[in-house]
């Protein structure tokens, strides 16, 4: 569909000029010699784009573009002026103006203001909107479009239903913390606390305390009665995350707690009776565990009872879209910032990175590209910033890996060198080793 322009100019030769040619160059082209009647027919009709003149007897085009923004907030104003200057070109800008041409211009210069405000505009409206297709799975981590997670989550609820002891196995960051709170909140016991630990992260000598409770007295620090995680799981879920690392003298403990419903206190005689369910995970395979001779095989057995393994990223690509709007949406508002787009370029890096870290990763590249982004678009570059602030790498040799096309590199290596010049075009184009005119063309696309 040809994109709408409306042009209004008070020199009816000008507006003649310039309807003819910009309709002769693919556009669907309207002119008007009248400001007053311009903005009955903006109000009217939508047009992608508004091409005013600054200085008009009947009302200025500042005025105009004010009354227009004032009725239709969203609507592109392009100004032309036979009497710019920088201090009337960042005024315009800061009242709205999408950008501001002076007299007297060449065609192609009017084209290339236009086709930058089209294309900015286009970037824009490029916002993944996950909530028109995506089904709420209770964690806002947890996205099922890709037939593979469908599959995995289908089999979760299943076993949610039956309170059963799981197993959640897969890569570190593929989202097993959220499998487990979707087995929680999907089963009987979802009004029922959601306790999680990370028994890698137990030290050695309060495993015990931690997991079973202490009582006063019991050692030193112990000046109170203090309930462990399975009392406080009571009627809930208990969720042992990173289980390979439970220390091998405790595993009989935890054996014997899953097999009776009971565990003792630290420092107390006689045993209490704890009702949790048990959801364990671990990302390193247990039966290597078991094989070291650092897993028992019993307590392996008693965990095993049904097993969810949550595929990697790289399995499940028609999930990336949706998390990267839910990622983004969550970083927006943790720092403050409006909502933001996603340029086609980001996108398109988005799908075809292999992401070994999985949905932790995605969401930490989304995190920093939003703090690094100086747009209200996401561009490549914010993401190739917000990687490299996690690690370096060969540049040439990631975008062979990720299968980038010739454009991708040609517009990422472009907006490196606009934020390596703070965004100054002249000193890019030099560094580029090419003119403003074709720079400028490049980054509205028109070479592609």
């Amino acid at each position: 569909m040809k994109q709408r322009l409306l042009i209004v100019d008070d020199d009816a030769e000008i507006v003649s000029w310039l309807t003819e040619s910009l309709t002769d160059a693919g556009y669907a082209v309207e002119g008007l010699t009248k400001p007053l009647e311009a903005l009955t027919r903006v109000e009217a009709q939508a047009f992608d784009l508004v091409v005013t003149d600054v200085y008009m007897p009947e009302l200025r085009g500042t005025e105009l573009m004010r009354e227009i923004h004032r009725r239709r907030p969203g609507q592109l104003v392009l100004l032309v002026t036979a009497f710019g200057s920088i201090d009337m070109a960042v005024e315009a800008v800061r009242a709205g103006a999408t950008d501001l041409v002076t007299k007297p211009f060449t065609l192609d210069r009017l084209k290339l203001a236009i086709d930058r405000a089209l294309d900015e505009r286009r970037m824009r409206r490029e916002i993944v909107h996950l909530r028109r297709a995506v089904p709420s799975l209770g964690d806002e981590n947890l996205v099922a479009r890709s037939p593979a997670m469908q599959k995995v989550v289908e089999l979760a609820r299943r076993v949610a239903r039956a309170d059963l002891t799981v197993l959640v196995t897969g890569e570190s960051g593929v989202g097993k913390g959220a499998m487990a709170r979707f087995i929680h909140e999907s089963g009987p016991r979802a009004r029922g606390p959601f306790v999680q630990v990370n028994c890698a992260a137990l030290p050695a000598q309060l495993v015990e305390s931690e997991l079973f409770g202490v009582r006063r007295g019991a050692f030193t620090d112990a000046r109170e009665d203090r309930a462990g995680l399975f009392a406080r799981a009571g009627g809930g879920t208990l969720f042992l995350d990173e289980i390979a690392e439970m220390p091998l003298e405790t595993q009989p403990k935890l054996l014997h707690a899953l097999e009776t419903g009971r565990v003792r206190p630290v420092g107390s005689p006689d045993e209490i009776g704890v009702d949790a369910r048990i959801v364990a995970a671990t990302n390193r395979p247990l039966e290597d565990a078991m094989r070291d001779k650092a897993f028992r095989q019993d307590l392996y057995f008693r965990l095993n009872i049904v097993r969810i393994e949550v595929p990697p990223l790289r399995d499940r690509r028609e999930d990336v879209e949706a998390l990267v709007d839910v990622f983004l949406a969550r970083a927006c508002a943790r720092q403050g910032r409006p909502l933001m787009g996603i340029a086609a370029d980001a996108r398109r890096w988005l799908l075809r990175h292999d992401w070994p870290g999985n949905v932790r990763e995605l969401a930490n590249v989304v995190e920093r590209a939003v703090a690094l982004g100086e747009h209200d678009t996401i561009v490549l570059g914010d993401l190739h910033l917000a990687e490299g602030s996690a690690r370096s790498g060969d540049f040439l040799g990631e975008a062979v890996a990720r299968g980038m096309t010739l454009a991708d590199v040609e517009r990422a290596y472009i907006d490196r060198v606009l934020h390596a010049t703070g965004g100054n075009k002249v000193q890019a184009a030099e560094l580029l080793g090419i003119d403003r005119r074709t720079l400028y063309r490049r980054l509205s696309g028109d070479d592609e």
